[in-house]
């Protein structure tokens, strides 16, 4: 079988992983990360705990690629967002709003603050 193109990505907050293989036609999702060696980069994960997508799909590990696959891993959530929004609503916080207990200002000010000292 010819082979054919694919890439691997996986990102860490402070590292980004981005590999290109030729992988033999007919090749799973699995064999094709196992062979792009990223699993040694991952931080005390394991492929069985990672879920994988293509092109932002999550994807069954034992499904074949194709040319031109963008095979992405992703790492679990550390915190679901549902739950996020629900500890700041309940300290009367939003997404969008700083917290200015934490030291947190909002951008605004800063754009302001700026602005003011160059008059």
């Amino acid at each position: 079988m010819p082979d054919i193109e694919v890439e691997v990505v996986f990102a860490l907050p402070e590292k980004q992983s981005l590999k290109t293989l030729l992988v033999e036609a007919g090749a799973t999702v699995a064999e094709v990360v196992a062979k792009s060696g990223l699993l040694e980069a991952l931080p005390d994960d394991s492929l069985a705990e990672m879920t994988l997508g293509v092109w932002g799909r999550e994807v069954e590990k034992n499904r074949t690629v194709k040319a031109g696959d963008r095979i992405e891993i992703y790492r679990p959530l550390q915190l679901d967002p549902r739950e996020a929004r629900r500890q700041l609503a309940l300290r009367g916080r939003t997404m969008s709003k700083p917290d200015e207990s934490l030291g947190e200002r909002s951008r605004f000010w800063r754009i302001s603050l700026t602005n003011s000292s160059t008059k």
